[in-house]
C-alpha cells in the first residue's frame, strides 16, 4: 500500500504513541487518500463511498478536539499533511 508521502512516525508524541490525535489524524488521512484514488477508478462503489464520508468525518471531530486542546499541535498537523481549514 503507497503511503501517500505521510510518514506516521513524525506525528508520534512518543515511540509507543498509536492513540494521541495527530497520530489518528495523519492514520485517517492516509486512509482517505487511499480510498479517493480507489473512488476515481470505482465511481459506483457506493459502500466504500459511505466509508470515506465517515472517514472524513471522523477526522473533522478529531481536527476540531485538537484545534481546541492545542493550537500549536493543530497548526503543526495541518501544514504536514497539507490540509485546508
Amino acid at each position: 500500500m503507497n503511503d501517500y508521502g505521510i510518514n506516521l512516525a513524525d506525528f508520534r508524541l512518543n515511540e509507543k504513541d498509536t492513540g494521541s490525535a495527530d497520530f489518528q489524524i495523519a492514520l485517517m488521512t492516509r486512509r482517505i487518500k487511499h480510498l479517493t484514488d480507489h473512488m476515481g477508478d470505482h465511481k459506483k462503489d457506493f459502500s466504500s463511498r459511505r466509508g470515506l464520508l465517515r472517514l472524513v468525518a471522523r477526522r473533522r471531530k478529531l481536527l476540531d478536539y485538537l484545534a481546541s486542546k492545542s493550537e500549536e499541535r493543530y497548526q503543526k498537523v495541518l501544514k504536514a499533511l497539507g490540509l485546508r481549514r
